[in-house]
């Protein structure tokens, strides 16, 4: 910014400039310079060159003596005239620095035509500390981010000035526009020609803004050009009662006169200006998006057809408490497509191309659409990308109106295919991390490849599903090279935290219990002998390892591991999983109690997954033997199986076909997750012989058999930027073989509550979460007098996204939702209609040391015949999994 000096200021430093250099004397009279003891005429009125035989630099402390002279433009050898410009010219050069308080040239010393100069300087103060008044500790932090101010620099004019413009624009961007900044400076006893300083901040009032009056509109309404600006909105009103009166009168005068239209825009405007709700959106007013507001309105504009709109006219003002801001708009004609002509094309044929682009003859005038369909359609087909898929890198399509006559437009579309293009080469940038076999092996662009814009699109989100990188930063550079139809393409990528802790204690039924789990998802097992891979773990080679363990006391205790190579063998992205884990409750006697009761439960999993090619390459295939071992004593007042002793296996094959095209894994904005899944025991009773009617539930269930069948899907779309709509549906079934021995007391749903599996899965039950009810409460829950749940549940969930931040380091979002479920016992009573329903909102945090936290507000609206208080108002927290 231009410093501006005043008069005064600007004839002192002339005198200081003039004082330093010579003494003036009276006209005609001749100036002396004094050297040592002895004194030297110089006559003025005719200099004289000397050759400067050295300078020297005095009064400085801090800074280099030949970075000034440098700077001064002064040098050893050189010629200059005494007196002369280039004396002054070098003052001016240091003054400007503004380093120092004040700037004097001497000569020391003449030596026949060789002159010595020194160059005496005062440096200004620095800055030893500096503090803030008026504001919050927080928002003094946010400040000093941005104003970087660091001890020993020095106080100059130019720094203070700095900081009072950020600290203004940075509070400008919240809405305090009349921000003030006042900078104190007190001197440092402690250090010489040290100060500190004192940052004063007065932010005022926050200016919101009252009113937007628009003018010249006539095909849209106040309200729908007011809409079409995304930041920049009026301060929310509700106020029903003042102008109810006149709104009666006016209808119905407008009624008794026959103008019904006139009516119904009076009752228009009455709920427009007085029932304004402002939720996601502040009042408050900046520049920079008040710009692009503006933009937007002329966007809408076109979109309509109105092809010259523009605003001609806007100001604001202010009125002592609000914001008021006019916008005077020029509509134009209505304009439509009367022609529209290929010309260049000779890969594709017009007419096809003319069914991408989705504009007919006769249309209503739509840039907006012109250019999604022409360039980038992110919810379907265009023309850009039928080429670039196809390796036209350079191809190009530039819509030119050949024809404007009345209200119509002539369109014609001039087509540069240019040649395929193939990849030469792909580079990673950023991953500091993870190692570049791990990036490389998802990449869908490899090198000799016909360039696709597609398989860029398809690696962004590949990338952004590892959960290693920061989806909103990973950036695709493709580097082309038209003389040799070529193109690199570098992929920049930054790191962020994958593993995560789970440090928790909680409380339920009537327990407080703690937890504690880590999970290294972008492990190395082949580095962990490795003493210098330990930073703090071995890691970059994107395996999983997850240890976790769970007590409440000596009643229960449960640990689990489990291990996940993801391209086994390191050539086809086909994965391996290792798990075990192991729970044991009991009634907390000593051991060498005969009444002492327990109940193990030990189980392995080896699993393998594949991500297949058929029907696309989104879908999967995962297929696991599971091993389990029920192991009872003493246990039949808590699980009512049999006599409460006795051991129960579950020997499982389980098979996931899945298809998942989901933007990203944090906060998806857009494609559907589907699995299906069966699990099945083999059916032991079909060839043993055994008449399980005969037998008693600890022979019946010693090996438990069924199938289990569940439907789980999602889907999520963004109708406007950012808010995204997201549905699922899931369903289960367990059924059984032979009915003499009926479903399995295990493995069965219990539907409600928060949805958080731990101490009380003692029976290997499948939890789902409900909100808006108590845990579990949904569920058919007693059935001749045992506790088995249900063996048939639905589920429906319809949630409204938000985010407040997406930083990789705290993406937070809120929701409000709407379910609807139920559980039963059998196919004979189930109906998916009967259903039990809630509504409520909450809130997300995903942390990756921690994992995604959930807090939830629900609202259940159906009672649960005989568990009194299972519905109404409900609190619902989770870690490291969805409340759904």
């Amino acid at each position: 910014m231009r410093r501006r000096l005043n008069i005064k200021h600007t004839i002192h430093l002339l005198l200081i400039a003039c004082l330093v250099v010579v003494t003036i004397q009276p006209k005609n009279a001749l100036a002396q310079i004094q050297i040592g003891s002895d004194v030297s005429s110089i006559d003025y009125s005719s200099p004289k060159d000397y050759e400067i035989g050295g300078i020297t630099v005095s009064g400085i402390q801090y800074l280099d003596p030949q970075v000034l002279i440098m700077l001064s433009g002064l040098s050893v050898g050189q010629t200059v005239k005494v007196p002369g410009d280039k004396i002054t010219e070098a003052i001016r050069k240091l003054w400007d620095q503004g380093l120092f308080e004040n700037v004097n040239i001497t000569a020391t010393s003449i030596q026949g035509g060789k002159v010595f100069l020194n160059i005496d300087l005062r440096e200004r103060p620095r800055v030893s500390r500096f503090s803030f008044e008026g504001i919050r500790k927080s928002e003094a932090d946010d400040i000093r981010a941005k104003i970087n101010l660091t001890r020993g620099d020095v106080a100059t004019d130019h720094l203070f000035m700095r900081i009072s413009n950020i600290i203004k624009d940075h509070f400008s961007e919240k809405g305090f526009l009349n921000t003030q900044v006042e900078i104190k400076q007190e001197k440092d006893e402690d250090r010489e020609n040290y100060i500190s300083l004192i940052i004063d901040v007065d932010k005022n009032t926050k200016v919101r803004i009252g009113s937007i009056n628009i003018s010249g509109n006539e095909s849209f309404t106040d309200e729908q050009v007011r809409s079409a600006m995304r930041e920049t909105k009026e301060m929310g009103a509700f106020n029903p009662l003042d102008p109810l009166g006149p709104l009666v009168v006016n209808t119905a005068t407008d009624l008794l006169r026959l103008k019904p239209l006139r009516a119904l825009q009076g009752i228009e405007a009455y709920f427009t200006d007085n029932y304004r709700v402002r939720i996601l959106k502040s009042s408050k007013y900046i520049e920079n998006n008040y710009d692009e507001d503006k933009v937007l309105i002329v966007n809408k504009y076109n979109s309509k057809g109105y092809r010259d709109a523009k605003v001609v006219n806007d100001s604001a003002y202010f009125d002592g408490e609000y914001l008021h801001i006019d916008l005077e708009v020029y509509e134009g004609n209505q304009y439509y497509y009367r022609d529209i002509k290929w010309v260049g094309n000779t890969i594709y044929p017009s007419e096809a191309l003319s069914a991408i682009l989705g504009i007919q003859k006769g249309d209503v005038y739509n840039r907006e659409l012109l250019e999604t369909n022409l360039n980038y359609n992110p919810n379907g087909m265009d023309v850009t990308s039928q080429y670039m898929d196809f390796g036209y890198l350079f191809f190009s399509a530039d819509p030119v109106e050949v024809l404007v006559e009345n209200d119509s437009i002539d369109l014609e579309i001039r087509i540069r295919e240019g040649s395929p293009a193939r990849i030469s080469n792909v580079s990673i940038k950023g991953n500091t991390k993870t190692n570049d076999h791990v990036v490389i092996r998802e990449l869908r662009t490899r090198p000799g490849q016909l360039f696709s814009r597609s398989d860029i699109i398809r690696t962004v989100r590949e990338l952004a599903n590892l959960r290693y990188f920061n989806p909103e930063s990973i950036v695709p550079n493709p580097i082309p090279n038209p003389s040799e139809s070529t193109v690199d393409i570098e992929y920049t990528v930054e790191e962020t935290s994958a593993d995560q802790i789970e440090l928790s204690g909680g409380w339920g039924y009537g327990r407080i219990l703690g937890t504690l789990g880590l999970s290294f998802n972008n492990f190395s097992m082949r580095n962990v002998l490795k003493k210098e891979a330990w930073r703090p773990i071995p890691s970059g080679d994107g395996q999983k390892l997850a240890l976790r363990f769970q007590t409440y006391g000596s009643g229960y205790m449960s640990y689990s591991a489990s291990f996940t190579e993801p391209w086994l063998g390191g050539r086809k992205p086909t994965s391996l999983t290792l798990s075990y884990f192991h729970s044991t409750f009991s009634n907390a006697l000593p051991k060498s109690d005969t009444n002492r009761a327990t109940f193990k439960i030990n189980g392995l999993t080896i699993g393998l997954g594949k991500r297949l090619q058929w029907p696309d390459d989104f879908f999967t295939l995962y297929q696991a033997i599971n091993l389990q071992r029920y192991d009872l004593n003493n246990y039949a007042q808590i699980f009512k199986v049999g006599t409460g002793t006795g051991s129960f296996n579950v020997f499982s094959y389980n098979i996931v076909f899945g298809r998942s095209s989901i933007s990203q894994p944090i906060y998806p904005r857009s494609g559907s997750d589907f699995s299906i899944s069966l699990e099945v025991t083999p059916p032991y009773s079909a060839f043993n012989n055994k008449d399980y009617t005969q037998l008693e539930e600890n022979d019946r269930f010693k090996w438990v058999e069924f199938h289990k069948w569940k439907i789980n899907t999602s889907w999520y779309i963004e109708p406007v930027e950012k808010l995204v709509l997201a549905t699922r549906i899931r369903f289960g079934f367990l059924g059984n073989y032979n009915d003499d021995i009926g479903i399995t007391p295990f493995q069965r749903f219990y539907l409600g509550g928060d949805g958080l599996s731990g101490y009380n899965n003692l029976d290997g039950r499948e939890i789902i979460g409900m909100r808006g009810y108590g845990n579990e409460t949904v569920t058919p829950l007693y059935y001749q007098d045992k506790n088995i749940g249900g063996n048939v549940f639905t589920k429906y969930t319809l949630e409204l996204r938000y985010p407040l931040s997406l930083n990789p380091s705290a993406t937070i979002y809120a929701l409000t939702f709407v379910e609807a479920g139920n559980s039963w016992l059998g196919f004979g009573s189930f109906n998916p209609f009967d259903v039990k329903r809630s509504a409520g909102f909450g809130v997300r945090v995903f942390l990756p040391m921690f994992g995604l936290l959930g807090l939830d507000w629900g609202y259940g609206f159906d009672e649960i015949q005989g568990i009194p208080g299972a519905n109404g108002s409900q609190f619902h927290f989770s870690i490291n999994q969805s409340i759904d």
